[in-house]
């Protein structure tokens, strides 16, 4: 059975979903998705996601298709019709398709915006056997665009960047800019200090995380220390522990990084609580 989809308003089997061929998003990466995550059948963090929704379109002027409280409903009614208990929502406006390929913007008067949303079964999400083992990364320079801050769909240099990793024969990779981490390819990356949490601050240089803003609040709450600052790959390497967030993996632990061991290569105890802690209080706000 396939499974249902929605596109420019409609509910689909996924077979019969087509986009149109001048589409920005294909002919241009002229767009900004969303992945908001399904656990026991809710939402997690739904609103944090539509609000950088909305910002990552203003960034680029681009016309919202949908309000969000009908964004909402339409989550919720695939979360239904495909059955999800554990798995992923992702969603992705473009800026639509013109009668023909222009660098120039198309009047959004004439030319409306493409939404498209579709779901991913995972069950055993919460559970993911990597979070008792964590990751290994490698470092890579970060030859991205300025404007990280905005989720656009441009992922082909994320893309290579795992590419890299899984040819070294590791997990995921760190980018690095000017001698310090901004992030990983498609996650916020931390690493904590004599129990002090330590990740790159907000600015254009990286994704303004969802599941990282919940899970730095979730750390102060639990009166630990969180310091927003750069970091090199040597001082990642003699930190006591590491990890990332995102909002497919949580809190995921790292245990290497440029082949040298964290924590005689087993996950720590500060990520596997702020795991833990994430998890429980996220599913208590779930909608």
């Amino acid at each position: 059975m396939s499974r249902t989809v929605y596109l420019n308003g409609d509910y689909m089997p996924e077979e019969d979903a087509k986009v149109s061929i001048f589409d920005r998003g294909f002919l241009m990466a002229d767009g900004v998705y969303e992945v908001t995550t399904v656990l026991d059948g809710k939402l997690i963090d739904f609103t944090g996601h539509a609000v950088r929704l909305q910002r990552s379109l203003k960034e680029l002027d681009m016309a919202s298709p949908i309000e969000m409280e009908d964004l909402l409903e339409v989550h919720r009614e695939l979360v239904k019709r495909n059955n999800i208990d554990e798995g992923l929502i992702y969603l992705q406006v473009t800026r639509g398709a013109p009668a023909d390929r222009d660098f120039v913007f198309p009047d959004p008067e004439k030319t409306p915006s493409t939404i498209v949303l579709f779901t991913q079964n995972k069950p055993g999400l919460a559970n993911s056997p990597a979070a008792k083992t964590g990751m290994k990364i490698i470092s890579i320079e970060d030859q991205r665009w300025a404007r990280r801050d905005i989720k656009t769909v441009q992922l082909l240099f994320p893309s290579m960047g795992k590419m890299m990793a899984k040819a070294a024969g590791c997990d995921d990779a760190w980018l690095v800019e000017d001698g310090h981490v901004t992030e990983g390819t498609s996650n916020n990356a931390y690493i904590i200090k004599d129990g002090k949490i330590i990740t790159r601050n907000l600015s254009n240089d990286i994704l303004h995380g969802i599941t990282r803003a919940a899970v730095l609040r979730f750390a102060r709450e639990a009166q630990m220390e969180v310091e927003e600052r750069a970091f090199s790959i040597e001082e990642a390497q003699n930190a006591d522990e590491a990890f990332v967030t995102s909002a497919s993996t949580f809190v995921m632990p790292v245990v290497e990084i440029d082949g040298a061991k964290l924590g005689g290569g087993r996950p720590g105890p500060v990520a596997a609580r702020l795991r833990e802690i994430y998890l429980e209080e996220s599913r208590k706000t779930a909608i």
